[in-house]
């Protein structure tokens, strides 16, 4: 029996991501530090701070002939330094605490795509159904972080900050089993 291997390239959720980009990978336990933004300003921005973060996502498929018999995934949660930036003369660590919480909710986002792609079953169309996931998932994410600024005011908004620093933090326990090591 001839087992063959379909490696899919990473897709990243930022278009111009390459190989060579510096990520640092989610972990509840390193938070984000103004030393890992690293990229410069945006001069036509009226941000304090720019967190770039996206998913990663891969699988490979085992074929036997023509037919996919088993599959694999990888997800993950990254931050950019080098395409993330802020404006030390006003950042400060509220600033920082919303930033965080731009990646917490990538975090949150992982944790659905590996649920989501958990209760796939071997079939014929996985490749095509892993990449739907992958889109919509994609574009949930981009509309809660969308949400989030609005609804804070990208962090001025400290009542709806708080809300959402709650709101997360619920949203990721009741993901622990997906939670990113």
């Amino acid at each position: 029996m001839q087992i063959n291997h379909l490696i899919i390239s990473v897709l990243f959720l930022f278009v111009g991501m390459t190989f060579n980009d510096e990520t640092i990978p989610w972990n509840d336990t390193r938070k984000l530090v103004w030393e890992d933004f690293k990229g410069n300003p945006n001069p036509d921005s009226d941000a304090v701070a720019l967190t770039a973060s996206g998913i990663t996502f891969g699988y490979s498929v085992k074929t036997s002939g023509k037919r996919i018999i088993d599959y694999s995934t990888t997800v993950e949660a990254h931050f950019y330094p080098n395409k993330s930036w802020y404006l030390s003369e006003k950042a400060d660590n509220h600033i920082l605490a919303h930033e965080q919480l731009h990646f917490d909710i990538t975090e949150l986002y992982v944790r659905k795509f590996r649920q989501q792609l958990e209760r796939l079953v071997v079939n014929q169309n996985i490749k095509i159904q892993m990449n739907q996931i992958h889109v919509a998932i994609n574009e949930a994410l981009d509309k809660t972080q969308k949400t989030y600024d609005e609804q804070t005011n990208h962090s001025i908004n400290v009542e709806a900050q708080n809300y959402w620093e709650n709101y997360i933090k619920e949203e990721l326990k009741k993901l622990e089993k997906y939670k990113s090591q």
